[in-house]
């Protein structure tokens, strides 16, 4: 294939639910622009990006090689909001010159050379174009049927061409990648990941990520008491999840001592869900300085103690922030195949001294009272607790 035969490259972006949106539409849309463009950046590529009817067409710098209109499209498959990224041609808006490209796109193909069935398919948008719709398929197909003896399946197709005629332009393409879906990242307002390192917690903020929150992390390390490698960890995470928002940030709080002092009180049955109590107030804090309208956790019913319905409750009443817990219905089997889809999940299964287990009791509650739970943090005085700890706040800025 060459530049010259089948015309220029460029990517081809389809919006899934952006379009549903009303009068809001055009705030989706610009958005999910400015992200698409955030993307770019990472590939040195300045490109023009053309809205038209739901489809968005990234035009690339003239010149540019098919390996990198290919590494343009795979990096953009990203973005939120998208449900389909194709890598197509852009041909002369002539009948001669789209059956010529479409032609010269199954050339060396080997699924074409072992005689897989075929459909072509056009979309008409500029209803200026001489032929219609029907006409193109038609043509364009006996075309490829005389030269390549494929045979026709319009139902069922093992390959199907597809023509977008524009006002301007052809797209041609086979093909295409699967998008995030979603929402644009961004349009749903900002929300802070209570970040473990443990395989849910990841899963819950890229979830949010698509439905339009942009997201902090926040890590609470056992320091003094563990070594820094469930920060690494962390970081390694977010640094994964990045791809999907650009501009993450992570805040390490160091918690140790305050777990010891909830250790201290005596009530070993309660701790573990005093303690996640105490990182809610804290993270409360910490979310209100840095602007978050919600706290995301990892959270899924009845998978651990501290997860039981009752358990849940009692973290609730906690803070006055709303807590999101996308994978509240989700089984661990699930939650792993996200996690392995979004390349978290083995980042996730490596070693690290996690601070939760320096409160591991024998037994632990599954159906912990509020009234004992604020007995325990009136004589700890949580409130002022959470606020020390969220003055003792770091961020880690991810390295480009």
């Amino acid at each position: 294939m060459t530049v010259s035969a089948l015309g220029e490259p460029c990517v081809l972006l389809k919006l899934g639910e952006v379009v549903l949106k009303g009068r809001n539409r055009e705030l989706f849309e610009r958005r999910l622009q400015a992200n698409i463009r955030a993307a770019l950046k990472e590939t040195g590529l300045k490109a023009d990006l053309r809205h038209r009817h739901g489809v968005i067409a990234v035009f690339l710098p003239e010149g540019t090689s098919v390996e990198t209109a290919e590494a343009v499209a795979e990096r953009i498959t990203y973005v939120p909001g998208l449900v389909w990224i194709h890598r197509a041609w852009r041909v002369a808006k002539t009948p001669e010159a789209v059956t010529k490209a479409a032609i010269e796109l199954l050339a060396d193909r080997e699924d074409v050379k072992r005689g897989v069935s075929f459909a072509v398919r056009s979309r008409r948008r500029d209803k200026r174009f001489p032929l219609t719709s029907m006409q193109l398929d038609r043509a364009v197909g006996g075309e490829i049927n005389d030269i390549y003896g494929l045979p026709v399946d319009l139902r069922n197709p093992e390959l199907v061409v597809s023509i977008e005629v524009d006002r301007d332009e052809v797209f041609v393409y086979t093909g295409g990648l699967p998008g995030q879906g979603g929402l644009p990242v961004g349009t749903s307002g900002r929300g802070l990941v209570l970040m473990s390192g443990g395989i849910d917690s990841p899963v819950a903020a890229y979830r949010m990520m698509r439905r339009g929150l942009r997201v902090d992390f926040l890590h609470f390390s056992g320091i003094p008491f563990t070594t820094t490698e469930s920060i690494y960890k962390a970081y390694a995470l977010v640094r994964a999840l990045d791809k999907f928002q650009g501009g993450s940030r992570l805040w390490v709080v160091p918690f140790g001592k305050a777990q010891q002092s909830i250790k201290a009180s005596g009530q070993d049955r309660l701790a573990v869900i005093a303690q996640r109590r105490l990182m809610l107030k804290t993270a409360e804090e910490v979310a209100h300085r840095l602007k978050a309208g919600a706290l995301v956790t990892g959270d899924s019913l009845g998978q651990v103690s501290s997860q039981t319905l009752q358990n849940i409750t009692a973290q609730d009443d906690a803070v006055d922030l709303p807590i999101l817990r996308p994978l509240i219905g989700l089984d661990k089997t699930e939650i792993m195949a996200t996690a392995r889809r979004i390349g978290t999940l083995a980042i996730s299964e490596l070693p690290d001294e996690d601070c939760c287990t320096l409160l591991a009791p024998r037994r632990a509650e599954t159906a912990a009272k509020i009234a004992d739970l604020k007995q325990i943090e009136k004589r700890l005085d949580a409130e002022e607790l959470a606020v020390q700890l969220a003055d003792s706040l770091q961020e880690y800025k991810l390295e480009g």
